[in-house]
């Protein structure tokens, strides 16, 4: 089984809108990737997707658990928000890495972590912009 796991998205409301945009396309193109289940972790987020499962797709969301190890350590590919700390505990796992960053922070220091990081062949990074239309990378 592989797994997708989203989490940490400071901006994932507006990652998550999108793909309730077109929910009965969201897990054709997940399962042509090769995944056949997503994990969103969805915090304090306004925008809650109806979790669900069939026989080829499982769709399971949470806001909050203790200790996000064992979906980290399950997950074949992470989405994450560029936070140094969910970078950090991703990589460490050995775990491949997309980063979505957050473009309305200050001084947007995400952006500078996710550059460099990527520069050093550790991980992707697009925005909820361009997500859909330019990968700075493809997986």
């Amino acid at each position: 089984m592989h797994r997708y796991f989203v989490t940490g998205l400071a901006s994932r409301d507006a990652w998550v809108h999108a793909r309730k945009e077109a929910p009965a396309t969201l897990p054709q193109i997940i399962k042509s990737l090769g995944y056949n289940r997503l994990i969103l972790q969805i915090g304090r987020g306004m925008v809650v997707p109806e979790p669900f499962s069939t026989e080829s797709f499982t769709l399971d969301v949470y806001r909050y658990k203790d200790s996000l190890k064992e979906d980290l350590q399950k997950a074949d590919l992470v989405i994450s928000h560029a936070g140094a700390g969910s970078c950090l505990e991703t990589l460490e796992k050995g775990k491949p890495i997309v980063v979505v960053i957050n473009e309305k922070l200050m001084n947007n220091h995400q952006l500078e972590l996710a550059k460099q990081l990527h520069k050093e062949g550790h991980l992707f990074y697009c925005t909820c912009r361009t997500k859909r239309h330019r990968h700075h990378k493809t997986v």
